[in-house]
C-alpha cells in the first residue's frame, strides 16, 4: 500500500503544474494552496518564501531526472548499445515533448535559474545527469570522442524539446535527427 505524499511534497507538486501552467509569475502562496489542497498557512509553514519555493520545486525535479536519467544510463552500459536501442532510449526521453505542463516546468525552471544563480548549481546537476545518459549512448554507438560531445548532443535534444513544444512538432523528429547526427558522428 503506498504512502500518501505529505504536505511538504503536496506543494511541491502544485508548484510544478502551476509553473507547466502558467510559468514561475503563476506561483502564488494561495494557488499553490488550492492547487495542493493545503491551507494557505501550510505553504508559509513549509517555504517561508516564493524563492525558497520554488528552489526546493526545482531541486526535487533534478533529483527525479537524475535517478530517471541515470537508470537509463545504466541501462545502457549493462545492456549494450545499437542503433536501435539507441533509437528507443531518445524516444524514452524525446517523448516528454508533450504539451501537458509537466513537461513544460521544467523548461520553465531552467528560465528561472538563469535569472537566479542560487538555482544553477540543481541546473547544473541535472544536465549533468543528461551528459552521462548522452556520453554512454554515444560511446555505446561507437561515436569518437563521446565525452566531450554528450554536452552538445543534450544541448541538441533540449532545442528540439523546446521547438517540439513550441510548435507541436511530433518527437519522432527529434530522435530522427539524433540518430542522423550519432550515423554521422560513427562515420566521421
Amino acid at each position: 500500500m503506498s504512502k500518501a505524499p505529505g504536505t511538504r511534497q503536496s506543494i511541491i507538486d502544485a508548484v510544478l503544474r502551476v509553473i507547466g501552467e502558467d510559468g514561475v509569475a503563476g506561483v502564488t502562496n494561495r494557488r499553490i494552496a488550492k492547487e495542493a489542497k493545503v491551507s494557505l498557512g501550510s505553504v508559509t509553514y513549509h517555504f517561508t518564501t516564493q524563492h525558497e519555493m520554488l528552489r526546493e520545486s526545482l531541486l526535487y525535479f533534478v533529483a527525479e531526472e537524475t535517478r530517471r536519467f541515470t537508470e537509463l544510463a545504466d541501462q545502457c552500459e549493462t545492456d549494450g548499445m545499437d542503433i536501435n536501442r539507441a533509437s528507443a532510449t531518445v524516444g524514452q526521453v524525446a517523448g516528454c515533448t508533450q504539451t501537458d505542463s509537466r513537461y513544460i516546468a521544467p523548461f520553465e525552471l531552467y528560465v528561472q535559474a538563469g535569472r537566479d544563480e542560487r538555482l544553477r548549481t540543481a541546473a547544473a546537476e541535472c544536465f549533468a545527469a543528461y551528459d552521462q545518459l548522452a556520453a554512454r549512448i554515444l560511446t555505446g554507438l561507437g561515436v569518437p570522442d563521446a565525452e566531450r560531445l554528450a554536452g552538445t548532443a543534450v544541448a541538441l535534444v533540449f532545442g528540439l524539446q523546446l521547438r517540439s513544444l513550441a510548435t507541436g512538432a511530433p518527437a519522432e523528429e527529434l530522435v530522427d535527427a539524433l540518430l542522423l547526427l550519432a550515423r554521422g558522428a560513427q562515420h566521421a
